[in-house]
């Protein structure tokens, strides 16, 4: 999944410091033996005469200009976000537009839907929160670019910026709760990755490796944990973030680093279980065996969860910059930067299915009743059946 290296500079328009974008940096193929993975070989791809996984609907709901979209399943309802200000809502069969929210602003982040309520992020760094009919509830200034679509749990919003803090508001009236901040370097990755939320603690991966457990309703940090040092003699080579989402796996966490390694910390103490060797600018997936991940060449590669030690390694997905996998129904799942979407097996890593979406980046996968509903850069969003 690309990303956008980032650097600190003074204070801007929001009133604060931020980050601006230095470099943008493809990072399928980034490591040590070339920067852009779009300009490298792709392995030719095998004819699969009997997919495993297949198209249902598809629907457009605009383009994203560069931001990475997210939709979030409601009760037999999807909703989708666009940069042009529009949330799409679309029904779970079918995929018809059942109505469609005007907010009004550039969005830059969404969706995120929970509790009934739905939030997005639009261009200033303003968190906008709607009803489930679509009537205007809050908006909240963050002061700070908003890239991950907002959790919503338990009475509460969770939001990461661009630079690093994140904020928990009141779900009701948008009124902040705390934020949490942590040092960053003066490069890191620029990701649209949000947090992960169990048993009333929030897991969030940060620069310099490390993963944070936070208390959901005070924002106290619970530990702090490095999966992988940063290395290299330039701060482009120290580049070492935690740039997708961690998992949890009853007593794990897990969480893969850029220019880093993939690895595994205990949920209650953060005591690292085991590391290896494998980067990846994108998160993991869990099932009962297995960790997932795809690594900076496109290689997808299963760990056992238990040890690290390698189960097996899918090579014909090389460069072709696939993202974060998903585990549904014993295949593992992922897109590609041309629009494919590709399942293997989770027991050999043979590919088993392929479907072609509009050509363009997937950039996002959700699993929600047995099917995976997909978004692409250009706002197509997708229903995958997998069996």
């Amino acid at each position: 999944m690309s990303a956008l290296i980032v650097f600190e500079k003074s204070a801007d328009s929001l009133g604060r410091t931020t980050r601006f974008a230095l470099l943008m940096l493809l990072l399928a193929g980034v490591s040590g033996c070339g920067l852009f993975g779009s300009n490298k070989k792709l392995v030719p791809l095998a004819e699969i005469r009997d997919s495993a996984i297949s198209l249902q609907w598809s629907a457009n709901v605009g383009g994203a200009k560069g931001y990475r979209f997210s939709p979030s399943l409601g009760d037999k309802i999807i909703y989708a976000a666009a940069y042009d200000g529009s949330i799409s809502v679309l029904a779970d069969q079918g995929g018809g537009v059942v109505s469609r929210i005007d907010t009004k602003s550039k969005l830059s982040a969404g969706a995120g839907f929970g509790e009934e309520t739905l939030v997005v992020a639009n261009v200033q760094g303003e968190v906008l929160a709607f009803d489930g009919s679509g009537r205007s509830l809050w908006k909240t200034s963050l002061g700070g670019e908003i890239l991950a679509a907002p959790l919503v749990a338990q009475g509460t919003v969770v939001v990461r910026t661009a630079d690093g803090r994140m904020f928990a508001l009141n779900r009701a009236d948008g009124k902040r709760k705390w934020v949490f901040t942590r040092a960053a370097p003066a490069l890191i990755l620029r990701t649209n990755a949000s947090v992960t939320l169990a048993r009333n603690v929030i897991y969030a991966g940060f620069p310099g490796g490390k993963v944070v457990a936070i208390e959901l309703e005070t924002g106290r940090p619970v530990w702090e944990a490095t999966i992988s040092l940063p290395r290299g003699t330039t701060e482009l080579e120290r580049i070492a973030d935690v740039a997708g989402l961690p998992v949890i796996d009853e007593s794990r966490v897990c969480a893969a680093v850029y220019q880093g390694r993939t690895g595994c910390v205990e949920t209650l103490s953060g005591n690292v279980l085991w590391t290896r060797d494998i980067a990846s600018a994108d998160g993991v997936a869990v099932d009962g065996k297995n960790i997932y991940v795809a690594d900076t060449y496109g290689n997808v590669v299963a760990l056992d969860k238990t040890s690290g030690a390698t189960v097996w390694k899918q090579e014909k997905l090389q460069n072709r910059d696939v993202g974060t996998p998903v585990v549904v129904q014993g295949r593992i799942v992922l897109g590609d930067r041309l629009g494919f979407i590709h399942s293997l097996s989770a027991d050999s890593g043979e590919l088993t299915g392929r479907v072609a979406t509009d050509g363009s980046r997937v950039v996002s996968l959700v699993l929600g009743g047995g099917r995976l509903i997909a978004q692409t850069e250009k706002g197509g969003v997708f229903a995958v059946a997998v069996r």
